[in-house]
C-alpha cells in the first residue's frame, strides 16, 4: 500500500471543494504520509486522489453512498486498488467524545444534564435505513455516557422528524453530521424551532476541536 491516503466526502454542488480546512489540521497530524481530499461532488477533486491506498469516508454511516456510490465514482475516475476505512460516523470514539460535548453545551447553556433531554439529530433518508441505523448506535452508545435525563433521535429526512418532536423545554440538540453543511446552517435549526425547546443546537459533530486527531488515528491504523 502506498503511503498515501485520501478524505472523501459527500460535498455540495454549490460548494465542492477539497476539504483544504480539514486537511490542514489532519495532513501535519501524520508526518510520512501524504494526505489528499476529494468530494463526490467535484469529479476532477477525484482524479487527482488516483493512487490513494487508502480512502477514508467522511460520511456518517456506511450506507447507500459508502457502499455504491463512492465506489462508482472511485472508479469512473480512474481511482483504484485502495482499501476502504470504516466511515467517519462509525468511529468507536465518537459516542465518549459526543457525550463529552453535549455535556459541556448543556452547562454551557445553563441546563443541568440530568434534567435535560438531549436530541441526536441525524440525516435519515425515505430509501436507505443506513443513516438511521448510524444514527441510532451513535445515540444508544452516547445515553449511558452522557448523564441525560433521556437521549432521543430526530431526522430531517425520515420520521420520527426533528420538527415533529416535544422533548420539553429543558432540551438540546446534538447534529450528528460531519460538516455544517445546508441541513446543518438551515433545516436544523429550523425544525428545533418548532420543538418548541429552549436549549441550543450545538455545532455538528464533525466540526469538534477532537475530529482532526480522530481522523489521523483512523488513517495510521489503516495503513500498518
Amino acid at each position: 500500500m502506498t503511503r498515501f491516503a485520501a478524505i472523501v466526502a459527500h460535498g455540495q454542488p454549490g460548494d465542492p471543494g477539497p476539504l483544504q480546512a480539514d486537511l490542514a489540521q489532519v495532513a501535519p497530524l501524520l508526518p510520512g504520509l501524504r494526505v489528499a481530499g476529494a468530494t463526490l461532488a467535484m469529479s476532477e477533486s477525484l482524479t487527482a486522489i488516483r493512487g490513494a491506498g487508502l480512502i477514508y469516508p467522511m460520511f456518517m454511516a456506511d450506507g447507500w453512498f459508502v457502499r455504491k456510490e463512492m465506489p462508482r465514482r472511485l472508479a469512473a475516475a480512474g481511482v483504484a486498488d485502495h482499501a476502504v476505512l470504516p466511515p467517519f460516523g462509525l468511529d468507536p470514539a465518537l459516542p465518549e467524545l459526543g457525550a463529552r460535548l453535549a455535556r459541556q453545551g448543556a452547562q454551557d447553556a445553563g441546563l443541568d444534564p440530568a434534567r435535560t433531554v438531549l436530541v441526536v439529530a441525524g440525516h435519515g433518508s425515505q430509501v436507505s435505513r443506513g443513516s438511521a441505523r448510524s444514527t441510532n448506535a451513535f445515540a444508544g452508545a452516547l445515553a449511558p455516557l452522557a448523564g441525560f435525563a433521556r437521549v432521543e433521535c430526530g431526522f430531517v429526512e425520515e420520521e420520527p422528524f426533528l420538527a415533529d418532536l416535544r422533548p420539553g423545554e429543558h432540551a438540546i440538540c446534538l447534529p450528528f453530521f460531519a460538516t455544517n453543511a445546508s441541513h446543518v446552517r438551515e433545516d436544523i435549526p429550523e425544525a428545533w424551532a418548532r420543538t418548541g425547546a429552549l436549549g441550543p443546537v450545538l455545532p455538528p459533530l464533525g466540526l469538534a476541536p477532537e475530529i482532526p486527531a480522530l481522523i489521523a488515528a483512523a488513517l495510521e491504523r489503516g495503513m500498518r
